[in-house]
């Protein structure tokens, strides 16, 4: 199973602080060990939201683009690791060990839709077209 482990932006994050060298050679330190366990599959952090924009779709075709920042830092992510996972369980237990840990921060766990979560619904034609998308962005990464 795949997930998502979303990191919540804080004040800090939103007003560009960077993590200091000490912060970022920990998490280097704790990605080091979820590769060498098979668990990582990608992690990134994100810029603040002053950088980003928001789309909000009204149903009609039409579209509003709302500039960042945002002002509601607890709805925001500021960073991600997707990882390969037996159970969300398994990833509480891998985030407790990250240096989140010595942090007032709050992660957040979610599962990944597969392809068979959608049932009938994702015919074999889908799949196979999926299947083909993820071995193109494969071969181009």
């Amino acid at each position: 199973m795949r997930v998502m482990v979303i990191v919540k932006a804080n004040k800090d994050s939103e007003s560009g602080v960077l993590p200091s060298e000490e912060i970022l050679t920990e998490m280097g330190r704790f990605n080091e060990e979820l590769v060498k366990a098979g668990v990582l599959l990608a992690a990134e952090g994100l810029h603040a939201s002053s950088s980003g924009v928001r789309v909000k779709f009204g149903g009609s075709g039409k579209s509003i683009i709302t500039d960042g920042p945002f002002t509601e830092t607890r709805e925001l992510i500021a960073g991600f690791w997707l990882w390969q996972v037996k159970s969300v369980a398994e990833a509480a237990e891998w985030i407790r060990r990250s240096p989140f840990s010595k942090s007032n921060e709050e992660i957040e766990i979610r599962r990944v839709f597969e392809a068979e979560d959608f049932g009938a619904n994702a015919t074999p034609e889908l799949r196979a077209q999926e299947a083909r998308m993820r071995e193109r962005v494969a071969a181009k990464n």
